[in-house]
C-alpha cells in the first residue's frame, strides 16, 4: 500500500513573541501542493528575498537554536519546534508565512503547533511519500558529544544528556514514533535554560523573549516554573524534540536509528551534512505502509 504525502486542510494562524528576538511575530500555516516540501515565507521582506526552503543545506546558525537562510541573506530562527511538530504529524508539504525573523516561541514546545495542525486538518495527497533509507552507519562528534544514525527497520531516537545541575543530572530516553505518540510523549516538552546564564544570554542578544511562560528555568534550588515539570524527564524529551525537528530538515523522514549523547543543533546538522556527503550511506525509497516499514 502506498503511503501518501500529506498537507494541511486549511490555513490557520497564530502569533506570539520570538524566544530570542523578543519581537511579536505572526505565523500562518497554509496548504501546499504535493512534492513542494516545507517552505517558509518572510512576509515582512521583499518578494525576491523572502522565501526560505526548510532544508539542512540552508542552516546558517546553530547557537541555542536552528536558523535557516536563503541565498539572498534572509533568515528564519528557531525553526526546530515547528519542524518537530510537522515531523510528528507527518506533514510533507506546507507554506509557513511569518512576519518576522523567528518562529514564535508559543510555550517553548511543539504542542501548540501540533494543535494548530490538528485544527487545520491533515489531508492525504496523490503522491507517494519518500523516505531517506540509511544504508550504513554515520556518526559525528567525539567522546564528549556525539550523534549517529545506523540502518534500522524503524526510525527511533535514543538520547542521553548529562548536566551539572542536580535538577537535570543524567537522563536518557528512547523514542520511536511508529510505536509511540509524539503528541503525548514528546511534543509538550519545553525548552530549558539555567538561571545563572540569563544575563549573559541577554548581553549577547539571545533570550529577549524568554520567560517562565515559554522556558523551563533551572536555578540553584531547582525548577523555578510554577507547576514544575510536565514530564519527570522533560529535559531529555525536549532534546529529542529538538533533534527530531533538526533532522526533519533532511527534506524527508529518515529510516534509521539515531543515537545521541549530549548532542545539540550544531551536531544534528553536521550529521545530515556528513550523511548526504556520502552517496553510499543513503538512498531514497517510497515509504512503506505501517506494519511493513515504520516511518517518522
Amino acid at each position: 500500500m502506498m503511503v501518501r504525502q500529506k498537507t494541511i486542510g486549511t490555513s490557520i494562524e497564530c502569533s506570539d513573541v520570538g524566544l530570542h528576538s523578543g519581537h511579536e511575530i505572526g505565523l500562518a500555516l497554509k496548504p501546499a501542493e504535493a512534492n513542494s516540501g516545507i517552505r517558509i515565507v518572510r512576509t515582512d521582506l521583499m518578494n525576491g528575498a523572502r522565501e526560505i526552503v526548510a532544508d539542512w543545506r540552508g542552516v546558517s546558525n546553530t547557537r541555542l537554536a536552528t536558523t535557516i537562510a536563503n541565498d539572498r541573506g534572509a533568515t528564519v530562527g528557531t525553526v526546530e519546534h515547528l519542524m518537530a511538530a510537522l515531523a510528528g504529524c507527518e506533514i510533507d508539504n506546507v507554506v509557513v508565512e511569518i512576519d518576522g525573523p523567528e518562529i514564535p516561541a508559543m510555550d517553548g514546545s511543539a504542542a501548540p503547533f501540533v494543535s494548530l495542525i490538528e485544527k487545520a486538518g491533515i489531508v492525504e495527497q496523490d503522491a507517494a511519500r519518500r523516505t531517506v533509507k540509511i544504508l550504513k552507519p554515520v556518526s559525528v562528534g567525539d567522546d564528549t558529544r556525539s550523534v549517529s544514525i545506523v540502518p534500522a527497520e524503524r526510525f527511533s531516537i535514543d538520547f542521553e544528556i548529562a548536566f551539572d545541575a542536580a535538577a537535570i543530572d543524567c537522563q536518557r530516553y528512547r523514542f520511536e514514533p511508529a510505536g509511540g505518540d509524539f503528541r503525548s510523549e514528546i511534543s509538550r516538552a519545553r525548552t530549558f535554560g539555567m538561571e545563572q546564564d540569563v544575563d549573559e544570554l541577554l548581553r549577547n542578544g539571545y533570550g529577549r523573549g524568554g520567560s517562565l511562560e515559554n522556558t523551563v528555568v533551572v536555578g540553584a534550588g531547582g525548577v523555578l516554573n510554577e507547576g514544575g515539570l510536565r514530564y519527570r524527564d522533560e529535559f531529555v524529551r525536549h532534546k529529542i524534540l529538538d533533534c527530531f525537528g533538526d533532522l526533519y530538515l533532511a527534506g524527508a523522514p529518515l529510516l534509521g536509528a539515531v543515537q545521541a549523547y549530549r548532542s545539540g543543533h550544531e551536531l544534528n546538522n553536521r550529521l545530515l551534512r556528513t550523511l548526504f556527503a556520502d552517496e553510499t550511506a543513503w538512498t531514497m525509497v517510497d515509504a512503506a505502509a505501517p506494519g511493513e516499514v515504520a516511518i517518522c
